[in-house]
């Protein structure tokens, strides 16, 4: 037993040898009673309250006027400096549009007037000619058909007098079609001619359109030789007020449908024809859809 243990009187554990590992320089230090907890807390948080308020003082302090920032932290611009800076970007913005299409007008211009200058520049070069001599103009070529179409006229004129042919001309765009304008009140007759006749033949007709030139209203006729594969349009032309032309349904059958079309939709009356009536637009219909100052009754339809 060693001398503490003698003076606190107290007696060794029979049977419990201490441990080699054990420390028996010092006692265990003894815990304090549970009522003191609170205050050992207590003490640690106010000890560190208090640099805390030190670090805020601190902070504080820098921020006065004049004392600047820490070096660590770079200076922000003031406001009222950063609000111009976004100002001037947005108006160098707003400046590059207007930039750009001044860019490209001023290229239209010069485009324009370069144009100009050349334009200008011919026709000082043609000025400049002795005499105001020009290029002569190569002689336009006759068409291919033009024998034809004189040979036709002749025929015609011929079988049924002058004044049958009201006007004779080549399309050429309409791949050089020999074109023959007939009189109206002799359509008939010349109808016949042209299909009975040797030298025309023309025992195919194609097609009928009607036309309103506002002038007056026309009614076309192409028609084919199946035999010598010759074509030929014919005109009847007629007036606005009561349009009429004579109906060649009895020479030619295919052209039962197209004057009755061409009544309907155009209003052109056909003496002659076997059952002339509306085709396409309702027996009640008011009007002819495709003249020109066609008016509906109803707008929607």
């Amino acid at each position: 037993m060693s001398d503490e243990q003698k003076k606190d009187g107290l007696q060794p554990d029979e049977g419990v040898q201490p441990s080699a590992n054990a420390d028996t320089s010092a006692p265990e230090p003894q815990q304090k009673p549970a009522d003191n907890e609170p205050e050992s807390k207590d003490k640690p948080s106010e000890a560190a309250e208090a640099p805390k308020e030190a670090a805020v003082s601190e902070t504080a302090s820098n921020e006065k006027p004049g004392d600047g920032e820490p070096e660590s932290a770079p200076a922000r611009p003031p406001r009222p400096e950063r609000k111009a800076a976004a100002a001037t970007g947005d108006a160098a913005v707003e400046n590059a549009a207007p930039a750009k299409a001044a860019s490209a007008d001023e290229d239209k211009e010069a485009k324009a007037k370069a144009a100009a200058e050349a334009r200008a520049a011919r026709a000082s070069a043609r000025a400049k000619k002795p005499d105001g001599e020009a290029e002569a103009a190569a002689p336009k070529e006759p068409s291919p058909n033009q024998p034809r179409l004189d040979l036709w006229v002749k025929l015609l004129k011929e079988k049924l007098g002058d004044d049958i042919v009201e006007e004779a001309f080549i399309n050429e765009r309409d791949a050089h079609l020999p074109y023959i304008v007939i009189q109206n009140e002799r359509w008939v007759d010349a109808a016949k001619q042209l299909r009975d006749h040797q030298d025309f033949k023309m025992n195919y007709l194609r097609n009928v359109s009607g036309i309103d030139q506002e002038t007056h209203m026309e009614v076309a006729y192409h028609m084919l030789s199946l035999e010598t594969k010759q074509e030929i349009c014919i005109k009847i032309k007629t007036n606005r007020e009561a349009p009429s032309i004579p109906s060649v349904t009895p020479v030619w059958p295919t052209a039962n449908w197209n004057e009755r079309e061409i009544y309907d939709l155009l209003g052109i009356d056909f003496p002659g024809h076997p059952d002339l009536r509306r085709i396409m637009m309702s027996d009640d219909w008011v009007g002819h859809p495709l003249r020109k100052d066609y008016e509906p009754l109803d707008p929607e339809v």
